[in-house]
């Protein structure tokens, strides 16, 4: 017969096992709102969707794989001309600041500095996906979307829960597929991309919508519906944190607008009324009406490079990876050309 001893020994394992579980079969992910910002931002102010997956890595910028003990995981976007592909992986630090080390993103960047930090990425990780790669203009994007996003705009993360078959599925998936871009910007965009994923983790949940969007998926369309799925659902324990623009390189990027309030609240109202006015009135109704709902909380959990702990679930040391157990592998990372 075992002992006292050895029993309350067992009951005390078994007790601190069950405290572990929920961390060990449940990670996080992210839905990532950028705002829209230049030229471009100006044109389309709907603004761009990524997914960040904490459990989700890159064996390459083109191929998945779980992540191991201390990496942070990765962002999973469509970009349009990433050398042909509809998506490619990036890790979380370098998709967001150009660099794989907290310690060493900018407290305000200038061009130049933007550009030597992407073009040492680049170097040293993108070379794989081609040696003439695209970096992008003023109306087509390019690679240098993948890497340094907050230098850019400004970052809205919707955290949510998943499982370790939900993230091993999607792994599965997505390297079984043919990985060739077929870039749309009304019927396949990086909205779509984003809606496809989620309804991968939440069936028959995001759809197109007639109103506000006129049918295309929007950045804050897709945001709308898994806040409002998440209220359906407390289970998904939704959370909602800010990411900065760095300051210095450009102006401050612009809120997201849905369809209805593109062209109701910016210059496309003054033409659309003289050539339509019926047309003006219906656009200004469903904005009011439809188009009119605030995602952002009044004060969201600010996440800066060096404490973006809540969004992996790991520590961000300002230092070197070394020291803090940290990996962050340069080809970790998932995109879709947008």
């Amino acid at each position: 017969m075992p002992s006292m001893r050895t029993v309350c020994t067992l009951v005390f394992c078994f007790a601190a096992l069950a405290g572990l579980c929920p961390a060990c079969g449940h990670a996080q992910a992210a839905l990532l709102m950028e705002e829209p910002y230049g030229f471009f931002g100006a044109i389309n102010p709907t603004g761009h969707n990524a997914v960040y997956f904490e459990r989700v890595c890159a064996e390459t910028p083109v191929k998945l794989r779980r992540c191991q003990p201390g990496e942070l995981g990765a962002v999973v976007s469509r970009y349009q001309g990433i050398a042909g592909y509809d998506w490619v992986a990036i890790p979380l630090l370098p998709y967001l600041y150009s660099v794989e080390n907290a310690s060493e993103v900018p407290a305000r960047v200038d061009g130049r500095t933007v550009t030597r930090l992407r073009d040492r990425y680049h170097e040293a990780h993108l070379l794989g996906l081609g040696e003439h790669l695209f970096a992008g203009n003023l109306i087509h994007g390019g690679w240098t979307e993948l890497v340094g996003a907050a230098y850019e705009r400004r970052v809205y993360a919707f955290r949510f829960d998943t499982t370790a078959e939900q993230d091993d599925a999607l792994i599965a998936r997505m390297n079984g597929a043919e990985n060739r871009s077929q870039f749309d910007l009304i019927f396949n965009n990086c909205s779509d991309f984003a809606r496809e994923i989620l309804n991968f983790y939440f069936p028959r949940t995001f759809r197109r919508s007639i109103f506000p969007d006129a049918g295309v998926t929007t950045p804050k369309q897709i945001g709308y519906k898994l806040v409002r799925y998440a209220r359906k659902h407390p289970e998904t324990h939704l959370t909602v944190f800010e990411i900065p623009q760095i300051p210095g390189y450009r102006s401050k990027s612009r809120a997201n607008k849905n369809v209805a309030e593109s062209l109701t609240t910016t210059a496309y109202a003054v033409p659309i009324a003289l050539l339509n006015p019926y047309i003006a009135g219906g656009l200004a109704v469903d904005y009011v009406v439809r188009g009119r709902f605030h995602l952002i909380p009044k004060h969201p959990q600010v996440l800066e490079p060096g404490n973006l702990s809540a969004l992996t679930g790991l520590a961000l040391a300002a230092q070197n990876p070394e020291d803090a157990g940290l990996q962050v592998p340069g080809a970790a990372a998932v995109g879709t050309a947008d």
